[in-house]
């Protein structure tokens, strides 16, 4: 058969057919509209972008005059400039709002829901409205209710103080708390490793702020709540007033001093009779202790008052003479307060000086030692010169409770200035020399979460703490000439594990010839088995849960040394004796540490500054 003429659609030549004039015009019509609106697009998304830079300008700007403000707010609370606070809070809450107004921006929330940038646009619009919310709801009515109270009528008096400004304060307090606590969660649930830096560095500022500031808060909150009535606002309070005395070291600070029983009666304060330790004399049996304790620091702590603080739990230590008081007179006691002659002198520099009234005292003062105490010589003249001047320990103790009975006496009689005094009693908590405990175990709930409590475990201790404690073996007053430096280094890591090593160097400063120049009870006459002159303490050191201790060194030499635990936490103890101008350095070695957090320590208080005596952490140079 011929073949058919032509081909098949299927195997046609490829061939270019010419669009017709209209076909042509109907393409560049179509084209054109594209690109009208391809542009149209590009032109509002660079609007969209400079409207957004405008706003993220504004949001910044506004953000940064309200931070701006805060240290004229603080200056103003600190100067009891109520009106001038009360302005300044509105200046920084129109700030605020104008922030989140621009972050509430329909465009911009738009923005925030765009990949990439939007991560950036989201977290700054949590910022701006916590910042508000901060602003709005917590420092407004935290304001308001500082320009409602009174400080000086706060303080205890003689006369009484008005506690209600004070408990109807607890609801706003709690309030507002609790509004910036909310807003320190909501961005601490941000992915910061998803941000742009320049948003993530303001947010980790803005994040560690807040945490500080929901500390503070919740600290205010709680106290609002439990103060009125640890003041007496409901019944009368009696809580046994124990000063300790750094010249023999005992772990939360000195040896039990001066005792006495502090009655607070809606705000009215009185001291009791004062007693010693040594008045109690000792218990038979002894104070029931949990075993840990017991074996660490042995069945003193429950036979002695001189001894129950040998533990650096001090919840501990206050229960146990507690129930020794009770026992003793047959009063019960509320709680127990404690503080050392260092935090006396930071109540006197509020109250200004003191003078001794009391004919006996005035004669036993009649020489080198002063009848009118000050914040400057009132540690000096408790922990050195009394013993140098009075032989008599039954008249050296009575000394030192007059002296205390007068700084309660000008406490109680209002003396001084409310900031001044807060401002003292502040200081000395953080340095670990003013302790509470509470036997109502509500209150002592909320008094564990804090220093205030002195708790070697629960809330108030920080993952990675470590703690050195110092407890004197002399059996005398001669850790006055003992000073101490205490640093934290910072090993290389094993198997994953961090280590670290506590170092506590010592140093007896007391003069070469202190065996014959200093008295026999300020050295000891060698009665225990120290020579006199030369010191000797026990250095209790404290690793994190869960952590071991060691190993311990002495000057860099291996030694032996007693390893314990306590609520978990690994406990080592070294003795160490130093003679005139000796030091030692003693290193504990603490591994297997599972927490990843920044380290710190205490230390058991003594008369040096605690700022002088832990030194900054060091870290090890470990090879890759």
């Amino acid at each position: 058969m011929a073949e058919t003429q032509g081909t098949s659609a299927n195997n046609a030549p490829s061939r270019t057919r010419r669009p017709s004039n209209s076909g042509r015009k109907g393409l560049r019509r179509r084209t054109l509209a594209i690109l009208v609106s391809l542009g149209g697009i590009f032109l509002i998304v660079l609007a969209g972008a400079a409207w957004l830079g405008n706003k993220a300008s504004e949001i910044n700007s506004e953000l940064t005059s309200a931070t701006d403000l805060i240290p004229s707010l603080k200056e103003e609370i600190s100067n009891d400039n109520a009106d001038g606070a009360g302005a300044t809070v509105d200046q920084i809450r129109a700030h605020t709002a104008a922030a989140k107004r621009a972050a509430d921006d329909p465009v911009w929330t738009l923005g925030s829901t765009l990949p990439g940038i939007g991560t950036n646009l989201s977290a700054v619009s949590e910022v701006a409205r916590s910042a508000d919310d901060v602003a709005t709801l917590g420092l407004a009515p935290l304001v308001k209710v500082y320009s409602t109270l009174d400080w000086e009528t706060l303080l205890p008096s003689s006369s009484g103080t008005d506690l209600v400004p004070l408990k109807a304060a607890s609801p706003s307090i709690s309030a507002a708390a609790h509004a910036v606590r909310l807003s320190a969660d909501r961005l601490s649930q941000i992915d910061t490793t998803k941000l742009l830096r320049q948003v993530a560095e303001p947010l980790s500022s803005a994040r560690g702020q807040l945490q500080d500031i929901t500390g503070t808060l919740d600290a205010a909150a709680n106290a609002s709540k439990i103060a009125p009535g640890m003041l007496g606002a409901e019944t009368p309070r009696n809580y046994l007033l124990v000063i300790q005395n750094n010249a023999e070291t005992r772990a939360s600070g000195g040896i039990p001093g001066a005792l006495a029983v502090l009655s607070l009666d809606k705000g009215s304060m009185t001291l009791g009779a004062q007693s010693s330790a040594a008045d109690m004399g000792a218990m038979s049996p002894i104070v029931p202790l949990d075993p840990e304790q017991q074996q660490i620091y042995s069945g003193r702590m429950g036979k002695f008052m001189q001894d129950v603080n040998l533990t650096p739990d001090f919840p501990t230590a206050a229960s146990t003479a507690q129930a020794m008081w009770e026992r003793k007179t047959g009063q019960r006691v509320d709680g127990v307060i404690s503080i050392d002659p260092v935090a006396l002198g930071y109540i006197l520099d509020a109250t200004g000086p003191v003078t001794l009234r009391d004919p006996e005292l005035v004669t036993l003062a009649s020489g080198d030692l002063p009848t009118k105490l000050t914040g400057k010589n009132v540690v000096r003249t408790l922990l050195s010169d009394v013993y140098a001047q009075i032989e008599q320990p039954t008249l050296q103790d009575a000394y030192f409770a007059g002296v205390a009975q007068e700084i309660f006496a000008a406490l109680s009689g209002g003396k001084g200035n409310a900031k001044g005094l807060l401002e003292g009693l502040t200081r000395g908590t953080a340095e670990g020399r003013v302790l509470v405990w509470s036997g109502q175990p509500a209150e002592q709930s909320v008094i564990g979460k804090y220093a205030l409590s002195g708790s070697i475990a629960g809330p108030s201790v920080a993952p990675a703490q470590f703690g050195v404690y110092f407890n004197d073996g002399t059996g005398a007053k001669m850790d006055y000439h003992v000073k101490r430096t205490v640093q934290l280094v910072k090993e290389c890591s094993q198997n994953g594990y961090e280590q670290t090593t506590v170092r506590v160097t010592s140093t007896n400063t007391a003069p070469a010839d202190a065996a014959t120049s200093l008295p026999a009870y300020v050295t000891g006459g060698g009665v225990f088995g120290v020579p006199a002159g030369s010191v000797q303490t026990n250095i209790v050191a404290y690793g994190p849960v869960q952590a071991n201790v060691e190993t311990a060194k002495v000057d860099g030499e291996r030694a032996s040394f007693a390893p314990y635990v306590h609520r978990n936490r690994p406990v080592g103890v070294v003795a160490v004796r130093l003679a005139p101008g000796q030091s030692k350095a003693i290193d504990f070695t603490f591994g297997k540490i599972v927490q990843h957090t920044e380290p710190l320590v205490v230390v058991t208080p003594t008369i040096q500054d605690v700022k002088n005596v832990i030194l900054a952490t060091k870290e090890a140079s470990c090879s890759q």
